[in-house]
């Protein structure tokens, strides 16, 4: 089943369980600390299940004991909190915000908000920021149609959208850095258009603030364990 569907998301409990394969594999002596330390970091950083099977793929215990992507439901779900649910954030029928306009100044759209099948994005010597990463989505594909005159449009979007950057800039430019790059099943696609004279529009990807401040948690726990170990192996040694 992971092998079918690598590009689902882990969950918390997912995690663990690769976690604690690590552990015992470090008992038994299948890992020396280096490789146990190098493998739990990337276990607490891993968001899929293809990520975490590879951290345990050479260990015995990981076929009985390795984490099953959840099946998916005909509504787009999932059985388990474990992978990003698009569905309940595309709205079809929803119209959604279409307009921004910074002339002189600037416009922001972000937290909890629907973006229409078709936005505007009209900067004249201003700014505008259209943040995605808590976003709804009028549609499968919603198109941004950026113009600048002497302004910049920076747009941010979530992992697992797909990104398709046809903007023009003359003495300006859009950034493509984010094009191309293979969005999630079920997620929305993002097709920015438009023209830039002189000025530019970005395109970045970034954690929505829960996630980021989750991803900080899980650091925060790996360098417990890490300490947690080092005592350990400190009093072996006194006692031995």
């Amino acid at each position: 089943m992971t092998e079918k569907l690598p590009q689902l998301r882990a969950s918390d409990s997912d995690r663990e369980r690769v976690a604690e394969i690590l552990r015992d594999a470090l008992a038994e002596g299948r890992l020396v600390m280096e490789e146990f330390e190098e493998r739990l970091e990337s276990t607490y950083a891993a968001r899929t299940y293809g990520e975490l099977e590879r951290i345990t793929a050479d260990l015995p215990a990981a076929a009985g004991a390795a984490p099953a992507p959840p099946s998916l439901r005909k509504d787009g779900g999932t059985d388990s909190g474990a992978v990003t649910s698009w569905f309940g954030r595309i709205v079809s029928g929803t119209e959604g915000s279409s307009t921004g306009i910074g002339v002189l100044g600037g416009f922001q759209r972000k937290g909890r908000w629907t973006i229409g099948r078709r936005f505007t994005a009209i900067c004249c010597m201003g700014g505008g920021e259209i943040d995605l990463r808590e976003a709804n989505f009028a549609g499968p594909e919603v198109v941004i149609n950026c113009w600048t005159i002497m302004g910049g449009v920076g747009i941010v979007v979530p992992p697992g959208v797909e990104v398709d950057v046809r903007g023009f800039g003359i003495m300006g430019g859009f950034d493509s850095r984010e094009d191309g790059v293979p969005g999630e099943p079920g997620a929305p696609r993002v097709i920015v258009k438009g023209l830039a004279l002189m000025g530019g529009v970005g395109v970045e990807r970034k954690l929505p603030e829960a996630e980021r401040l989750h991803l900080k948690e899980e650091k925060r726990r790996l360098k417990d364990e890490k300490r947690r170990l080092k005592d350990e192996r400190r009093d072996r040694r006194e006692l031995d």
